[in-house]
């Protein structure tokens, strides 16, 4: 699932796991009164699935090296966490020197990839359920890694990991990975043929991220506020989700509420490196399509939503993919390209 930042892709990632998480068996309080507990069914499982759930949203590093080692700190604390199953009888002998290899940081690139996979093993067994796997920001590193010059590098780990935790797994029972932009297929994914995406244009999910134009006015209406729905409108509602015409970015109308004042909340919410990155080196043309936007004016061109970093520096539309995918561009309407598999937006 893609989303621009600041949208609730970790407060949603959080939600499912506190929902499915063992850790969380006798908390179904925190879903009585919502939708899902009104089916005896959800309510059963509830708490009952062994969960590993890491976030890539702090990989923010310069040089491969140590973007490598923070994502094996991330899988060590992840065994930590689960690190009183290692002595139990369901795992045996070899099983548990893998366990102590992760957990002392020691291994190589073949222990790291195939670690999550393990761990999804160790906790079937244990549990006698498949796991569930959320992977939240996973695009994090590898938009550092194009920014810095280490892309190739990454994509290779990144690869071999991905394959063996969400293809080659048969412990494997659901997964769910958010990020910013969905990035190639053939760069990352070439091994994974079981993913359903959903993309900004996708119309399933559409409300689930961001705010509708509903809940903000019934919002603003009981914090005293109703009288800047106007304002509030003009400066918030600039995202479109699938066929959702006002979709509000929830970071920037939880500090409006906050401080009672309109502010660039969701601009200051990043460097904006990549994007600065590709103005900075853009040609001619993209400077100049650049000035029509910041005129208001709209511009058409072709649109690819599976990001080639690696192409970004020679390819237009890869580039205006990217800032639709990041939420600096919305969609005014579109038109499919049916012999080349792409839409015109």
């Amino acid at each position: 699932i893609t989303r621009p930042r600041r949208f609730g892709k970790t407060l949603n990632i959080s939600m499912v796991e506190e929902f499915f998480s063992v850790d969380y068996a006798d908390r179904g309080d925190l879903f009585e009164g919502l939708f899902i507990w009104n089916d005896e069914k959800y309510r059963n499982i509830q708490g009952t699935y062994p969960v590993i759930s890491l976030s890539f949203a702090n990989v923010k590093e310069s040089n491969y090296s140590d973007t490598r080692k923070k994502i094996c700190q991330m899988i060590t604390d992840v065994y930590v966490k689960y690190s009183y199953i290692k002595d139990s009888d369901a795992l045996t002998d070899t099983d548990r020197n893998f366990f102590n290899r992760i957990l002392a940081e020691n291994y190589d690139d073949s222990d790291a990839t195939l670690a999550l996979h393990k761990l999804s093993d160790f906790l079937m067994r244990y549990y006698g359920k498949k796991v569930v796997i959320l992977l939240d920001e996973y695009d994090t590193p590898m938009q550092e890694a194009y920014i810095h010059g280490f892309w190739e590098e990454l994509v290779a780990f990144t690869r071999s990991l991905f394959n063996a935790t969400f293809k080659t797994n048969p412990y494997l029972g659901r997964a769910i990975m958010t990020g910013i932009t969905r990035v190639s297929k053939e760069s990352v994914f070439s091994d994974l043929n079981n993913l359903k995406v959903v993309t900004t244009t996708s119309n399933e999910y559409a409300t689930a991220f961001g705010f509708t134009e509903e809940e903000v006015f019934q919002t603003l209406d009981e914090y005293g506020y109703g009288d800047q729905k106007e304002k509030v409108k003009w400066w918030y509602d600039g995202f479109v989700f699938g066929n959702q015409k006002d979709i509000y970015n929830p970071w920037s109308i939880i500090n409006f509420l906050d401080k009672g004042k309109i502010g660039t909340y969701w601009a200051n919410t990043s460097s904006n490196s990549l994007v600065g990155k590709l103005i900075r080196q853009g040609n001619r043309d993209i400077k100049t399509t650049f000035e029509k936007l910041l005129s208001r004016e709209t511009i058409y061109c072709p649109i690819d939503e599976q990001i080639v970093y690696n192409q970004l520096d020679d390819n237009d539309a890869a580039i205006w993919s990217l800032l639709l995918a990041s939420g600096y561009l919305k969609v005014v309407e579109y038109e499919e390209k049916g012999e080349e598999g792409k839409d015109t937006l």
